[in-house]
């Protein structure tokens, strides 16, 4: 696992603002901590950074991260601090916080994913009421939430249950997620309704 993980590729830039050997190495380092921990390989990463305007909130720097880390899975995190490592601390925080919550749903959703495709199989359409963040989740970070995303490539169609449909909907911040059901085989659709819950389409 620490084999494919040391190979990942790394992409460390500024915008307006030197990137150091030392920062280099810190992002490297709590990127591999972060693929090792919740992933068996991550393919690549970007890490930019770049100057607030003056009177931001948050902080003089904001460091941005995109890491696909393979599996179909590309994942975006935002952070901003008082000098650059910070800021990438943050955003490394907001995606861990968000694999962590995506490991822990793909573990329930294994579990009830027989429940599921049963329901699928009879089901027109659904309303599923949207998670809330645990406590502990909450206050791993502090100062404005700046959720990573993680996001299916928009030409590919995966076979999924409805719950594991629901989480990447849920995770992703889209307004819809479009999937092959894996109960019935039929392509269903999942959206975010203006009540904030989750609906789910089985046009079979």
């Amino acid at each position: 696992m620490s084999g494919e993980v040391t190979q990942m590729h790394i992409t460390v830039a500024g915008k307006q603002v030197a990137t150091s050997d030392a920062l280099r190495v810190h992002v490297e380092d709590g990127l591999h901590t972060i693929t090792a921990k919740y992933f068996d390989h991550a393919i690549e990463a970007r890490v930019t950074f770049h100057k607030e305007a003056k009177g931001s909130q948050g902080g003089h720097f904001a460091c941005d991260i995109n890491l696909h880390a393979g599996r179909g899975l590309t994942l975006r995190g935002e952070g901003h601090g008082a000098d650059a490592q910070r800021a990438f601390d943050v955003a490394a925080e907001h995606v861990a916080k968000r694999l962590r919550r995506y490991r822990r749903r793909m573990n329930e959703h294994a579990r009830a994913e027989a429940a599921e495709r049963q329901q699928a199989e009879m089901a027109r359409q659904y309303m599923v009421r949207a998670e809330e963040d645990t406590e502990e989740e909450a206050t791993t970070i502090t100062g404005p939430e700046h959720p990573a995303v993680v996001a299916e490539p928009a030409t590919e169609l995966h076979m999924l249950s409805v719950g594991e449909a629901t989480m990447r909907l849920d995770l992703s911040g889209a307004p819809v997620l479009v999937f092959r059901n894996s109960g019935s085989r039929s392509i269903n659709v999942v959206y975010r309704r203006q009540d904030g819950h989750i609906g789910w389409i089985d046009p079979g």
